[in-house]
């Protein structure tokens, strides 16, 4: 155990108590001056017997529940207190070792031990418990910033993952194109700077974005998707107003692209459908889009949508639902999660 308060912090206290206990006791004698070197015999004692509980015994045996040997060393540390603390007073101050008193006192007399020993273990309880009071509110406001630190590297690591496999998928589509001399080469590499754009300047280091500028990401992404097939409808229909509304950044990227990549084409037009709406505080948003029954399906499945999983349960722990189902021809993955509003 180490010194995990400011070093200034221990001598306010010891001020301050010093203080309030020459005025108490000073006050109830009506002698300032004996309470000044009382109070003064006591504290030089009071202060290492604290510290050393704090930062030997306790360390040494109650952490390691050696309770019998940290026992014994506090019986042995209140006895040299006491033999301390009754010849400094008997030789500094006053031959009669305990005036507060009804009768004089002499020295190793049991009721003398037994007010001397109780004193101090007042004194060390009360003491150790304002420093572990404290040093417990430090450690518990270290461990929520570093719990906070690792989420957001956390995030930032599944935020990252499925970014370089967004780009690898769209250079792979600016490859295909290439290959062909297609002359839409040019707007997809325009539309693949905006999206680049809004990941590595507009994004970065926030937790939440406005709804507006995912849609128009998104919106952007299907452009690339449609330069590159021709036999792609896709609809956007969103029934709310969401001006206000802030999501996680990157969240239905994922979801899109499994529209894509799992919707069927031959010679078959992909129809993609995207719904979104606000219900009482909850966003819902659903992906609808065709497939070929004739081919076995699967449930998208790979790295997009199962960080996107791993994000909603960091942001929202529970408080979120992504559920899909097949209908017919139709795959259906719809999110549900709580908004964010700016005001």
């Amino acid at each position: 155990m180490k010194f995990d308060i400011k070093l200034q912090n221990h001598f306010w206290f010891w001020g301050v108590y010093f203080l309030l206990n020459f005025l108490r006791w000073g006050a109830y004698f009506n002698d300032y001056g004996y309470s000044f070197k009382s109070n003064l015999i006591e504290f030089t004692l009071h202060i290492p017997l604290v510290y050393f509980n704090l930062f030997v015994l306790v360390p040494r045996y109650v952490l390691t529940s050696k309770y019998y040997k940290y026992t014994f060393g506090l019986l042995l540390s209140l006895m040299a207190v006491y033999l301390l603390k009754t010849g400094m007073t008997y030789y500094i101050i006053s031959e009669n070792i305990w005036p507060e008193a009804n009768r004089e006192y002499k020295p190793f007399e049991f009721n003398h031990i037994v007010a001397v020993c109780i004193g101090e273990l007042y004194v060390l309880a009360m003491a150790s418990s304002v420093y572990l009071t404290l040093t417990w509110l430090k450690e518990r406001d270290r461990n929520r910033a570093l719990k906070e630190e690792q989420f957001k590297i956390k995030l930032k690591y599944l935020k990252n993952q499925i970014q370089p496999h967004f780009f690898f998928n769209t250079l792979n589509n600016l490859y295909a194109l290439s290959l062909e001399s297609s002359d839409k080469v040019p707007d997809v590499i325009i539309k693949l700077s905006k999206l680049m754009e809004y990941v590595l300047y507009d994004i970065e280091g926030t937790k939440f974005v406005p709804l507006i500028k995912e849609i128009d990401y998104i919106q952007n992404y299907i452009e690339i998707e449609k330069l590159r097939f021709e036999n792609v409808e896709v609809t956007i229909n969103i029934e709310s107003n969401i001006d206000e509304v802030k999501v996680p950044p990157l969240l239905f990227i994922s979801l899109l692209e499994n529209a894509f990549k799992h919707g069927g084409f031959n010679n078959n037009k992909l129809k993609i459908k995207i719904n979104c709406k606000i219900v009482d505080d909850i966003l819902h948003f659903e992906i609808i889009n065709n497939f070929v029954l004739s081919q076995s399906f699967k449930s998208p499945k790979g790295i997009g949508l199962t960080n996107t999983k791993k994000r909603l349960k960091l942001i929202f722990k529970n408080n979120f639902s992504l559920e899909h189902q097949v209908k017919f021809n139709y795959y259906i993955i719809h999110l549900q999660i709580p908004i964010y509003n700016e005001d």
